[in-house]
């Protein structure tokens, strides 16, 4: 298995309802994919234009300054006390540590990749992409003698599921007892909505409810795109056991997978503003506010979506034909079908619009009952079976 071997993009598919959702008298409202719209924050910008002379390689583990910064952060913000500089690694944004843990972990064919059933594509290419076996799978004790790596998202992509400490214990234990390497992806972890999480706030699979002082085989995965518009600058970092990262680092030196150094002096100063990260939520939990009741009243019921970045609705109808219908609307989302094989008849509507486009969209969906749309919308789309096929050789 090689790249190759590969399925295509499954976003080029969605081209076609794209055309159709910009034939809207008013516009098209892009609810299908989760890029910020809001500009980075000033701060932020400020750091990066003042770094500019960067003449020199960076460091692939981070500056001292910005690992000292991912310490405080987790501290701070993610309830996660005694890390060290040594606990912790940035990267080159998040999906390409997603695509490459494997990898970088030494996995190969025989061994099985865990992630969640509602699933980020990605995880399954970093395990097709070896030739491991990717397992689907949100229970522990489902998951196979020969899993060597679990992914575990929370809130989640698409469903914005939320794990308790008690299901992030279980899913460790679970991996410890197979010899596994648990990957916790949080990057939404600001995004809580639902109660307890609203004020409790989202857990991480590094608080010491779940591990306890024992970090052994336990990764945390965090992203600044989400939470300070920093989706361009590629502005991740990963934290957990010392063992491993040192592993990490030392791949990550020979395929020259470093920061820039511009990129980790804005990290940096991002890392240490709360204020900004308080701004961007509020702008999501007004729009969720908006966009939810109207997705709601149009016939769709959401499920999970307690977290995050998405609303997870489905009308009972395969994800194609309320795609298709959505976009004679003007609306483009996302399809259940892109996010593995057991939500076919789910889509996924984003919040990364602005509020003036989620308000168009609450206003086209509002109006409409189940009844007005036209089921002869959307059938038999190429993708409806599976979202990774291989390529024929």
């Amino acid at each position: 298995m090689g790249v190759a071997d590969l399925a295509d993009y499954p976003w080029d598919a969605v081209a076609p309802y794209a055309e159709r959702a910009r034939r809207h008298p008013a516009g098209i409202v892009d609810l299908s994919i989760g890029s910020p719209v809001d500009p980075t924050p000033a701060v932020v910008a400020e750091a990066l234009a003042a770094a500019t002379d960067a003449h020199a390689y960076p460091q692939t583990m981070g500056t001292p300054a910005l690992r000292e910064a991912i310490v405080d952060w987790y501290a701070r913000r993610r309830g996660v006390p005694g890390l060290t500089p040594a606990h912790v690694l940035p990267t080159v944004g998040s999906k390409e540590l997603v695509a490459l843990l494997p990898l970088l972990l030494g996995l190969g064919p025989g061994d099985a990749v865990v992630h969640p059933r509602a699933a980020y594509p990605t995880y399954e290419v970093g395990a097709r992409l070896i030739g491991a076996e990717a397992v689907a799978s949100d229970d522990p004790a489902e998951w196979p003698a020969n899993t060597r790596l679990v992914w575990i998202n929370s809130p989640g992509n698409p469903d914005g599921r939320v794990l308790s400490t008690d299901e992030l214990t279980d899913a460790v234990t679970r991996a410890r007892e197979s010899g596994a390497v648990i990957a916790s992806d949080e990057c939404y972890a600001e995004l809580g909505w639902d109660a307890p999480w609203d004020t409790a706030g989202v857990p991480s699979v590094l608080d010491p409810a779940v591990v306890g002082d024992d970090l052994t085989g336990v990764l945390s995965v965090y992203s600044l795109s989400k939470q300070s518009n920093l989706a361009g600058y590629r502005a991740a970092f990963l934290a957990g056991d010392p063992e491993l990262v040192a592993r990490l680092l030392t791949g990550r030196k020979h395929l020259g997978l470093m920061p820039p150094g511009p990129v980790q002096r804005a990290m940096t100063v991002a890392l240490g503003d709360d204020a900004h990260v308080a701004e961007q939520r509020e702008r999501y939990a007004r729009r969720r506010a908006v966009l939810k009741p109207a997705v709601e009243a149009a016939g769709f019921r959401v499920d999970r979506s307690e977290g995050g970045l998405y609303l997870w609705a489905t009308e009972g109808r395969d994800a194609w034909e309320s795609v298709g219908r959505l976009a004679d609307l003007g609306i483009l989302v996302g399809p259940g079908h892109f996010y593995g094989t057991h939500f076919p008849q789910h889509v996924r509507f984003s919040l990364t619009a602005t509020d003036e486009r989620i308000a168009a969209a609450a206003e086209r969906l509002t109006p409409l009952s189940p009844e007005q749309w036209d089921p002869s919308i959307g059938r038999g789309h190429p993708l409806a079976v599976s979202s990774v096929r291989r390529r024929p050789r």
